[in-house]
């Protein structure tokens, strides 16, 4: 049996997005599936666009989403003798040949095209009427063009798709090296997969009209080309082509907005695949069931509120051990000290686990643990920091001071013998409490929240609202 090979092959002129990332992920799978293998190829033929920056950003979103590949990083500008040679045996089989038109040509034959309401393809001035081999002009400015032929159709057997006919007399003779030398993207494609032995291609439909161009690039070569499978582009909620207004950000804008590789990767996977009615996917899972066949024809449509819970989703089952390991770049992004008593720190995260759906969020709802200040909303204050609530909260204050042990035990039976000193009912005196140790109406629970926060930063917040009172 032939080893089933894929490949990722970006292209290095951003970071790498959410419809790549599937791209990547749908080819890993089904390498791991099948036992085959995963191959990273780094497409920067445009030498223009593509950044040393960008190649470390895909390499770093890959390693992030525990996409490991077995070969590579490959990279095409590294390859361009392969290239050159690949040309020349086109040449000399009469399968391509020099182009002299200018580009001021060119642009007078599309806008005539364009005028006469025809399709604006090369024309074949420079085509020779014969497959013969070209004599390439030394001294003359050229391309070289790939000679396809003119009649019949060229078929794209697509395991997604079915099988889509295209009309060879629509295809125009493709340019395969520009008139600096450098070779052209479709060509290049298909000469890394003949020589990485590439058996199955998944990539968005977007590379659908390529695909033509390719195979007959395979059959010039005698080669037998791979598997297509063209997945459905990524939409947004509006069906429009996803794009940063429907949120959709870079892989690395997740990571650092406190989302989890393992949330990242299973909401991507159920963006045009299924396995029945299952939603949620341990890595080893995905690898078992992962198939073409249960890759859907519709696209997939970008909801940032499922990902967001999805994502929930694993921040409550993780232990809190990790998310205390996991925590501290998200502390230091906002601009807090990160706390060494990691026990601490546990205990901090046990509060709001449940509350929080992103390390970032959780650490935003943190703020008045992490801070040694916190500033108090005036509508809270003067709803609940009143002439009325200063005597309670003296009382419980000097009870407080008065604990050996600060447990959450201890602190729950001071609230209850406040309350029944002052005749008050839970909510008359955890609100104003709440007010003054986070500066809002809305925290964990009382008894937890000062169990955490410490007796002396507890003592200190109600003096400063007793003050405030005052």
């Amino acid at each position: 049996m032939i080893q089933v090979r894929t490949r990722f092959a970006p292209s290095p002129t951003g970071f790498l997005h959410i419809g790549g990332a599937r791209t990547a992920l749908f080819n890993y799978l089904f390498s791991r599936h099948n036992g085959g293998k995963f191959i990273l190829r780094i497409e920067d033929t445009d030498r223009e666009r593509s950044t040393p920056e960008a190649i470390e950003a895909i390499l770093e979103s890959m390693r992030w989403l525990g996409l490991e590949w077995d070969e590579g990083p490959f990279y095409q500008t590294e390859r361009y003798p392969l290239y050159k040679e690949k040309i020349q045996q086109l040449l000399e089989g009469g399968n391509a040949y020099p182009c002299v038109c200018t580009p001021e040509e060119l642009a007078a034959k599309r806008q005539l095209a364009q005028k006469e309401k025809r399709k604006p393809s090369y024309d074949g001035t420079c085509r020779p009427p014969e497959k013969t081999t070209p004599v390439v002009p030394r001294d003359k400015r050229h391309v070289i063009r790939f000679r396809s032929p003119q009649t019949g159709a060229t078929v794209v057997r697509d395991r997604i798709k079915g099988d889509v006919t295209f009309e060879n007399r629509e295809l125009d003779d493709l340019i395969i090296a520009r008139s600096d030398g450098t070779p052209t993207y479709n060509f290049c494609v298909v000469v890394d997969d003949i020589d990485m032995a590439i058996t199955h291609i998944i990539r968005g439909d977007d590379h659908l009209a390529n695909t033509p161009r390719q195979i007959q690039l395979y059959e010039a070569f005698s080669k037998a080309p791979p598997e297509f499978a063209h997945v459905p582009l990524i939409l947004g909620t509006d069906k429009a082509r996803l794009s940063k207004r429907h949120g959709a950000t870079s892989v690395t804008a997740y990571r650092d907005m406190g989302y989890f590789s393992e949330a990242v990767v299973n909401y991507l996977v159920r963006l045009g695949w299924s396995h029945g009615d299952q939603e949620i996917f341990s890595r080893d899972e995905l690898i078992e069931k992962f198939s073409l066949d249960n890759v859907g024809k519709s696209a997939g449509v970008f909801n940032a509120e499922k990902f967001l819970w999805l994502n929930f989703h694993y921040l409550k089952l993780r232990p809190i051990e990790l998310l205390a390991d996991e925590i501290g770049p998200f502390i230091q992004a906002k601009g807090y000290p990160v706390p060494q008593d990691k026990r601490w720190l546990e205990k901090m995260i046990a509060t709001l686990k449940e509350r929080a759906k992103t390390l970032l969020e959780l650490v935003e709802q943190a703020h008045f643990f992490l801070s040694e200040e916190i500033t108090i909303d005036s509508k809270a204050a003067n709803t609940f920091l009143t002439p009325q609530t200063a005597e309670p909260l003296e009382v419980l204050m000097r009870k407080l001071s008065a604990l050996q042990d600060f447990s959450e035990s201890t602190i729950e039976q001071v609230f209850a013998a406040t309350l029944q000193e002052k005749n008050l009912q839970m909510g008359q005196l955890a609100q104003p409490v709440r007010v003054a140790l986070t500066g809002s109406t809305v925290s964990p629970g009382i008894h937890e929240v000062i169990t955490v926060l410490g007796k002396e930063r507890t003592i200190r917040r109600l003096g400063e609202a007793l003050d405030r009172i005052k």
